[in-house]
């Protein structure tokens, strides 16, 4: 089957109402966060993408999944998601987590505790980030 008329929204539009609407945390600001117990790096990318690391005590919940795992009445609920007060999703550069933030927001999670980390992965690499190789 193919497209006989554009889509309604694109990627890239989707990808801008994400970012007006999700608040954008910098690598900069981020980094004293790791090791609280009150704050979750969530990340986001696929199972394969975790064979370049991971942010030092993230929890892996690809994008795919986000929903069953966000989800109390999940059988694959996370329930690590429910008590942070704050989690931070990441992807490889920040588009795919401003859409699962954005997710999150949508299926009821507070917009207050909701952030997209700024340029990704590639971004706390850069700033030489705490990193764990799974």
């Amino acid at each position: 089957m193919t497209l006989q008329q554009p889509l309604k929204k694109g990627f890239k539009q989707m990808l801008a109402e994400a970012n007006a609407f999700i608040e954008t945390i910098s690598v900069h600001d981020a980094l004293p966060l790791v090791g609280l117990k009150s704050v979750l790096f969530l990340d986001v990318r696929e199972a394969f993408e975790l064979e370049k690391g991971e942010i030092e005590g993230a929890l892996h919940a690809a994008r795919g999944f986000l929903e069953f795992f966000a989800d109390p009445e999940s059988t694959m609920h996370k329930p690590e998601m429910a008590r942070a007060e704050k989690i931070i999703l990441y992807c490889a550069t920040g588009g795919r987590s401003a859409l699962a933030a954005k997710l999150l927001v949508d299926m009821g999670y507070d917009f207050d505790r909701i952030f997209n980390l700024a340029g990704g992965f590639e971004a706390w690499k850069a700033a030489n980030g705490p990193i764990e190789v799974i």
